[in-house]
Formats: C-alpha cells, structure tokens, sequence
C-alpha cells in the first residue's frame, strides 16, 4: 500500500493547517499516512556559514524522511502574506540537501486561515515554486474562515467538505498511479 506524509508549515501547538492537514490525510480511502509536526525538528537559521559546518542532523533526518513516502499532504500557515519561518528554514536546508524537495511525487498543498482569504497569499507563493522543487502533481485546497467553516474535527461547510473530498481524491489517485 502507498503511503503519504501530512504536515503542516507551522510550529503551533495549537496550529490550524496541521489540524485541516491531518482531516485531508484521514479522508485517504486506499492509501496509509503518517503525520509529523515541525516542532519535531529542531534548527538553526539557514546560511552559507551554517551549511560550511555540515547540514544539522535534524535537516539531514527531515529529508530522509521524504524519502519514505509516496506523496505529501502540506498544508502552509501564512504570516505577513508568506511562509511561517519555521517551514521556509526546514524548506531551506531541505532543498540544500536535495534539491528536488518533493521527490518528483504528487503534493495536495492547502492552506487555511482565521479569515476570509484562507491563505491564499501563501499558497500561490508556494504553487509558483513547489513545481520547481520536486512536486509532481500539485493539488490544492484553500479553506477560508477557519473558525467558521472547521468544528469538532471537520468541515461543516457543505461545499467546501465537498470541494476537499474532490482534491483529496485527485491526489490520492495521482499517488496510486
């Protein structure tokens, strides 16, 4: 059986992308998943200099764990318009270690937020991108007003639920190709 990672571009505790990124993943009908979370993976701001004195352990483990995997499940916290700092520095020394990040494997890339836009700021910086860094297929999902449209570990907005349901399956037929 295929297997996929989800996680989010968020170190919250208490993050909003993970919990919409780990509903997408239990949405999979015939593919298993894990979940890790950026908080697993503790590292230093990316720079040349930091590089010279070898990839960190924790980058180096990161990536290997992209390895393992037949897709991915990202859903992207957005702050000032962009990627959370903690997802760009892991992104950074994961595209040192292997360029192509994603592995030439599909990506269902979300985003979510508190308001109306959904993270659509961030997601579009991330379509234009991602394709160069691996992503075979990109897939995606914007779930708007977050606190609104998301409760008791679901969608409860009829159409949007619907709209999820739809991608999730176009990803998860994409990895079982």
């Amino acid at each position: 059986m295929k297997k996929i990672l989800a996680f989010a571009g968020s170190t919250s505790s208490t993050s909003i992308n993970k919990q919409l990124a780990t509903f997408a993943a239990e949405n999979l009908e015939n593919t298993s998943f894990d979940v890790v979370d950026l908080r697993d993976f503790s590292l230093p701001i990316f720079s040349e200099d930091e590089e010279k004195n070898g990839f960190p352990e924790d980058a180096q483990k990161f990536s290997d764990l992209l390895d393992n995997y037949d897709g991915f499940i990202l859903s992207l916290a957005e702050h000032n318009g962009s990627y959370a700092a903690a997802f760009k520095n892991i992104f950074d020394w994961s595209s040192r270690i292997e360029a192509q990040v994603f592995r030439d494997k599909p990506l269902l890339l979300m985003a979510t937020s508190p308001g109306a836009r959904g993270g659509q700021s961030v997601l579009e910086t991330a379509l234009s991108r991602f394709s160069w860094q691996g992503a075979k297929e990109l897939i995606s999902f914007s779930l708007p007003s977050f606190y609104d449209n998301f409760k008791e570990g679901t969608i409860v907005n009829t159409e949007l639920l619907a709209s999820l349901k739809e991608q999730v399956n176009t990803f998860e037929n994409a990895v079982n190709q």
